[in-house]
C-alpha cells in the first residue's frame, strides 16, 4: 500500500478532492490497483492522504506509480501530490513469505505443509551466512506476522 498526501497545502475544496479521488479509482482500476475509500474533505487539512493498493517488488517503481496516478487525479486542481509511507499488505501467501525475506535482502526455500491438525506450518530454508546479517529471530517474527501462521526456520 502507497499513501500519498494528494492536498499538502490543504488548497482543494471538498468537490475538488471528491472528483479528485473518483478520477483516482478509476486511472488505479485501469491499471489493476485499487485505492482505498476515503472522504478526505471531513480529514484533517494535513492528513488528506489517500491509499493506493498495488502488487509489486519494487518500492521505488510502486512509490513512482502511486505518485502519478494521484497528480493525473489531483493536479489539474493546482495539487502538487508529495509522496507518504509505503507498507506492506499480506495475505499470507508463499509470494508474500518472499516478499518478506527480500525485504531484509534474503531468499529462501519456502515450503508450505498442512499439520493434522487442519493448520498450515512453512518451513524457510536460510543459509547460515544470511542469519549472520539479519537475526533468525527477526525473520521469524517478520514471517508470522506476514503469513499468521508457525513458521520452522531450517539453517543449512
Amino acid at each position: 500500500m502507497v499513501r500519498v498526501d494528494v492536498d499538502p497545502s490543504a488548497s482543494l475544496s471538498a468537490a475538488q478532492l471528491r472528483d479528485g479521488m473518483a478520477r483516482l479509482a478509476e486511472l488505479a482500476a485501469d491499471l489493476g490497483a485499487d485505492v482505498v475509500a476515503a472522504d478526505l474533505a471531513s480529514m484533517p487539512a494535513d492528513r488528506r492522504q489517500v491509499e493506493v493498493l498495488i502488487s509489486g517488488n519494487d518500492p521505488d517503481a510502486l512509490q513512482r506509480t502511486a505518485m502519478g496516478l494521484c497528480v493525473r487525479a489531483f493536479g489539474d486542481f493546482g495539487a502538487e501530490p508529495s509522496p507518504g509511507v509505503l507498507t506492506y499488505v499480506s495475505r499470507g501467501t508463499d509470494d508474500d513469505a518472499h516478499g518478506v525475506l527480500a525485504g531484509m535482502g534474503l531468499s529462501a526455500e519456502v515450503e508450505r505443509t498442512a499439520t493434522d491438525a487442519g493448520w498450515d506450518l512453512v518451513t524457510v530454508t536460510l543459509t547460515r551466512s544470511d542469519l549472520t546479517r539479519v537475526p533468525e529471530s527477526r525473520v521469524h517474527t517478520a514471517l508470522e506476522a506476514s503469513l499468521n501462521c508457525e513458521v520452522r526456520i531450517v539453517v543449512t
